[in-house]
């Protein structure tokens, strides 16, 4: 079964409604400049305020290993995931488990997923400009190609209209999305967050 992921959260409600509804990842975004960005602090506050069941991913952009893994480890979390223009030999043994994000620029995958060491790919739209959650959808194709090599969480304009045909498509070990169950940038609409869960882990995988 395709593992969620639930990325862009920014209040302690959003969480506790992902979690029941069977989120295996609940993700956040700590980049300043993202309209679902909060501070180490705030993640550490929100996460104070719930019984974590699913696993906490930080997602981080062009920060130094130092304050990842400071916020990493105050925070508890399970997984970084590096979504900047990071060095992979800056991150090599890192703990927790490193993701890095992945796009596809003239039909080249970058950066390269050769050059890292990391637990999976989360594998995005390319945007000019954007580190994601813009809810432009990936090119398939070129994820299930990636998919039959590596372990990819599929993201890129996912929602509950189009994510059991991904899966179908893709096959990735999971989905991540942030937009595609908003209400608006931050605050997630609790009915599509269940819906979008239930149509993926229901998706055809075979």
């Amino acid at each position: 079964m395709v593992e969620v992921k639930i990325c862009g959260l920014t209040n302690a409600d959003d969480v506790r409604v992902a979690q029941e509804s069977g989120a295996d990842y609940v993700g956040f975004v700590l980049y300043e400049a993202s309209p679902r960005g909060i501070s180490g602090m705030d993640l550490c506050r929100i996460l104070d305020g719930v019984t974590l069941t699913s696993k906490a991913v930080g997602v981080f952009v062009n920060k130094s290993r130092d304050e990842v893994e400071k916020i990493a480890n105050d925070c508890n979390l399970h997984a970084v995931q590096l979504h900047g223009n990071e060095l992979p030999g800056d991150y090599e043994g890192m703990m927790p488990v490193v993701w890095r994000a992945v796009k596809f620029e003239d039909n080249i995958c970058v950066p390269a997923p050769e050059a890292w060491t990391v637990q999976r790919y989360v594998l995005d739209a390319s945007v000019h400009g954007a580190y994601g959650g813009t809810g432009v959808t990936a090119d398939w194709n070129e994820a299930a190609a990636l998919a039959q090599k590596h372990s990819i969480m599929l993201a890129g304009g996912l929602t509950l209209d189009n994510v059991a045909e991904a899966v179908a498509r893709v096959m990735p070990v999971g989905v991540d999305t942030a937009s595609g169950v908003e209400i608006e940038p931050g605050k997630k609409d609790h009915k599509k967050v269940k819906n979008f869960i239930k149509a993926a882990k229901d998706a055809v995988t075979t």
